[in-house]
């Protein structure tokens, strides 16, 4: 995979006009205020827009500022929906309810005209970021070059978080975050992870190895969900801002959700062995001890006192919420024209031999042994 291969195009403004229109907002917020050195960063997300500046005002409230858009309309957007207000609205109950660490916020824009879409500000947390782009278990970045005990130091903290976040936040007053319908909480998460796929393939075509997925799940549901807590839903160490090996901020909640712990737990899990897997591909050794499954649920038990159960189920949902989501990038990559669809359409799922690895139930007995 080249940098070229692993970022498509993902929008469709222009840089200078999106930055001329941010500081008119601005002025009518502060007046006089501007975005000074504004950047795009490589690292921008596959779905929303980053925009991040230093806030020139003798009254401004922080230096350091992050803008967050919803995604180009007219870029063939990941996701069907934007709630902007949504997600300001979870990183304000996060603060206010737990010690989990987030950004703090600042405004709220919903209305389109300013900048094309929805958008809201928050400040700026300094650190680093295990990158995608070249993902970090690539040779070349801080966290394949730090020592074992520091990469264990980082994955604790990361347990920690997402086990306090579970513990803390309070699900009574996050009913905004669950999803419409009958049923529990996961039976809720995964129609709606199947309404997403159903909106993917509209007028394209769909994917085998999805739904065997979906079919799977069916076939293999949990005999007890357990409870329900605030789900982060990209609960990945990239989406963790870190000062040394510890989080100060958790960024990239337009996943959050109500329902199983697990949801959290296996994604961490799951994203890790993505790039994982796709490191060896190449013939690196990758981070194989870092974020290893029972590594992450003796952690998460001895914090919380609730044993991680059903993982084998959650991961394998974990990885085909993941194959929808890539499926839709890779069909983006074909209408900007950058790709053609193959033969076989789970060919543009690039962990399929993974995902059919957990069906067939071979994949983490092979993991775990090592070998």
């Amino acid at each position: 995979m080249t940098a070229s291969e692993s970022r498509p195009r993902t929008t469709t403004r222009d840089p200078a006009e999106l930055v001329r229109r941010i500081d008119a907002w601005l002025d009518t917020r502060l007046p006089g205020a501007r975005a000074v050195d504004p950047v795009l960063p490589e690292s921008n997300g596959m779905s929303s827009e980053t925009v991040l500046f230093r806030l020139d005002h003798p009254r401004a409230p922080v230096t350091g500022c992050a803008l967050r858009l919803a995604a180009d309309p007219a870029a063939y957007t990941v996701f069907p929906r934007y709630d902007m207000a949504r997600q300001y609205r979870t990183l304000r109950l996060i603060a206010e309810h737990t010690d989990v660490p987030v950004p703090r916020t600042l405004w709220l824009e919903e209305d389109e005209a300013p900048l094309g879409a929805p958008f809201f500000v928050m400040e700026r947390v300094e650190g680093r970021v295990p990158p995608d782009v070249m993902p970090y278990t690539y040779e070349g970045n801080w966290l394949c070059a730090a020592s074992d005990d520091e990469r264990a130091r980082l994955q604790q903290e990361t347990v920690s978080l997402l086990a306090r976040l579970h513990d803390q936040a309070p699900v009574r007053r996050a009913g905004f975050l669950g999803t419409r319908g009958p049923g529990t909480p996961l039976r809720r998460h995964v129609a709606a992870q199947r309404a997403y796929y159903e909106w993917v393939v509209q007028g394209r075509a769909r994917s085998p190895v999805i739904e065997r997925g979906f079919a799977w799940l069916e076939a293999n549901w949990p005999a007890d969900e357990g409870g329900t807590v605030l789900s982060w839903g990209d609960a990945r160490i990239g989406n963790i801002v870190f000062q040394g090996f510890v989080p100060v901020a958790v960024l990239d909640w337009e996943m959050a959700a109500l329902g199983p712990r697990e949801l959290d737990l296996a994604w961490a899990v799951y994203l890790h062995r993505f790039f994982q897997d796709l490191t060896e591909s190449t013939g690196q050794p990758g981070l194989p001890a870092l974020l290893r499954r029972p590594d992450v649920e003796r952690r998460y038990t001895e914090l919380t006192g609730h044993t991680p159960r059903y993982m084998g189920f959650h991961t394998l949902y974990a990885a085909l919420r993941h194959a929808v989501v890539m499926l839709r990038v890779a069909y983006r990559r074909v209408h900007f024209h950058e790709a053609a669809v193959p033969e076989d359409p789970d060919d543009l799922i690039m962990h399929r031999a993974t995902l059919e690895a957990m069906l067939e139930g071979d994949y983490w007995p092979r993991v775990l042994s090592g070998a």
